[in-house]
């Protein structure tokens, strides 16, 4: 983890909400990277892809699974390098015991990196009968901004989110389908809210492998839950925000409702 940053400054992010090909690695790198083009180095901190962003919400781990040092995870080190921004998002992973992992990365610039492995596996999918679920979050830093990058699903469970004053920026990287797309946005403002933390959520857009249709209805939230910036609905595009620091501590000064929340332990 990066050191911490006395006074944080602003953060700026891009929100990737791209059509993804089914199963197709390559041609999904094609469309990143093509997205990304107008980013030069040093334009952005903080590059955000789509839930599986290589292959699409998949089941199909035993032909898709990739290993640690696979293609998709370097490719997401070469484009943290080239702008010199961290690169958050999820693919299909094969650890060395067999089991698959819907497992996020955040890569730094310099190749380092560290993973969060979803914690709430999407039953109706049957992801737990592929999947192993993760069972810790993860805090990271940048610029002073502590950060929790989640998956999907996990946006349901407010539980899992709920911040004691751990973080600042709450991240969830999706394939959230357009039939639920309202609770998707309601959702999301509610995570805002309660945590009193400012809230990016980036989903796809295109129609799947099963036929399921997203729109994407990628959006910034500050923590009163007022849009910071939101993407076209239904389209391809790069959502790129700045996100103040100052105006986040000044709420959380004027609104303290963090003190006041219920103290409990998550046993599992």
């Amino acid at each position: 983890m990066e050191n911490i940053i006395s006074t944080p400054s602003n953060l700026k992010i891009a929100l990737v909400q791209t059509d993804l090909v089914w199963e197709n690695p390559i041609v999904n790198k094609e469309q990143i990277t093509k997205l990304l083009g107008s980013i030069a180095k040093n334009d952005v901190d903080l590059i955000i892809l789509p839930e599986m962003w290589s292959t699409g919400f998949s089941m199909n781990a035993d032909l898709l699974a990739e290993e640690m040092n696979g293609a998709s995870l370097k490719f997401m080190a070469e484009l943290a390098a080239q702008k010199d921004a961290v690169v958050t998002g999820s693919l299909i992973i094969r650890v060395d015991t067999g089991e698959f992992y819907n497992r996020l990365f955040w890569v730094k610039p310099n190749a380092e990196y560290e993973y969060y492995d979803k914690r709430h596996l999407f039953s109706l999918a049957k992801e737990e009968k592929v999947y192993t679920a993760g069972t810790a979050r993860l805090i990271v830093n940048l610029k002073g901004w502590r950060i929790c990058p989640l998956i999907c699903y996990d946006l349901r469970f407010p539980v899992w989110s709920r911040n004691r004053n751990e973080y600042d920026l709450l991240i969830y990287v999706s394939n959230w389908p357009e039939r639920r797309s309202f609770a998707w946005k309601q959702l999301l403002i509610a995570r805002a809210i309660e945590n009193q933390a400012m809230v990016a959520g980036v989903n796809r857009v295109g129609l799947d492998g099963n036929g399921v249709t997203h729109t994407g209805d990628s959006i910034v939230l500050g923590p009163a839950g007022e849009t910071l910036g939101a993407a076209k609905q239904g389209e391809s595009e790069l959502l790129q925000v700045d996100l103040s620091y100052d105006e986040l501590k000044k709420f959380r000064t004027s609104f303290s409702f963090l003190a006041d929340a219920d103290n409990f332990d998550l046993k599992s």
